[in-house]
């Protein structure tokens, strides 16, 4: 074998991986971190899980007329976007920021915004994964959805863009410990006051007013509009996904810091 014939094969190739490999091996890594995180597999999984199963067998919540898996599934479908995009992720970027890791990262051929490209992915790959077990656990115990399949893609779509900006917006700007404490205080709170099992009608009419403004509520509402009572387009919880999306990304992009 001449040396022309080796040279090509074996020399080696200084310089960064294509872009997109880099982002799909982060993005890879991430969501196995994800998974492994026993933590995050109690919020993204488990109690959602349970949830779901314990209101729709028993009696404990006036969900109105109908099956109560009706009611509950679209909820708990949104409460698993919150849990995994909102809380997960800013738990998990927090202490990865105290840690140094983000600072490691930044200074990679990966840039910032690849980083947190790869961070969004591995987001979504979990979500999937939520939406099909939920799913799968909702049809046994009695679902019947409704409704337009773009319009629930559209719905999680802008949750996740939502719930992600304003985790990465607490992660950047917070302590590690203060995440942890207030991301699980956000998550008890929109679960409660988020029309998730509670419906929002049982609230007094001048707090329906503000929790109806909250992502949580517009993104459960808009899927139950959608699956529980076969509605189009819900343009107005899309709407109020929308501005939510782009204040918490914004914000997240202008206050974020990296140490």
């Amino acid at each position: 074998m001449t040396e022309a014939a080796t040279t090509g094969t074996y020399s080696p190739r200084p310089g960064a991986a294509p872009l997109a490999r880099m982002i799909g091996a982060q993005a890879a890594l991430e969501t196995k971190m994800l998974l492994r995180n026993g933590e995050q597999l109690l919020l993204t999984v488990v109690i959602p899980t349970l949830l779901l199963v314990l209101f729709s067998s028993v009696d404990i919540v006036d969900t109105g007329a109908g099956e109560a898996v009706d009611f509950l599934a679209p909820g708990i479908l949104a409460l698993a976007v919150l849990s995994t995009a909102f809380t997960g992720q800013a738990i998990a970027t927090g202490f990865e920021r105290r840690y140094g890791v983000l600072k490691r990262l930044a200074s990679s051929p990966l840039p910032r915004w690849g980083l947190m490209t790869a961070k969004t992915l591995a987001v979504l790959v979990t979500e999937v994964l939520q939406v099909v077990l939920l799913t799968v656990i909702a049809f046994a115990l009695g679902w019947s959805p409704h409704g337009n399949p773009a319009a629930v893609l559209l719905l999680l779509v802008l949750g996740t863009a939502a719930f992600s900006g304003l985790g990465l917006l607490m992660a950047g700007t917070l302590k590690a410990e203060a995440t942890l404490a207030a991301a699980n205080l956000v998550f008890l709170l929109l679960l409660v006051g988020g029309g998730v099992i509670v419906p929002l009608d049982k609230f007094p009419s001048a707090a329906q007013d503000v929790l109806g403004l909250l992502p949580i509520s517009a993104l459960s509402d808009g899927l139950r509009d959608v699956l529980q009572h076969g509605a189009g387009m819900p343009w107005g919880d899309l709407g109020i996904l929308a501005v939510w999306a782009v204040l918490g990304l914004g914000a997240a992009a202008r206050f974020f810091h990296w140490e």
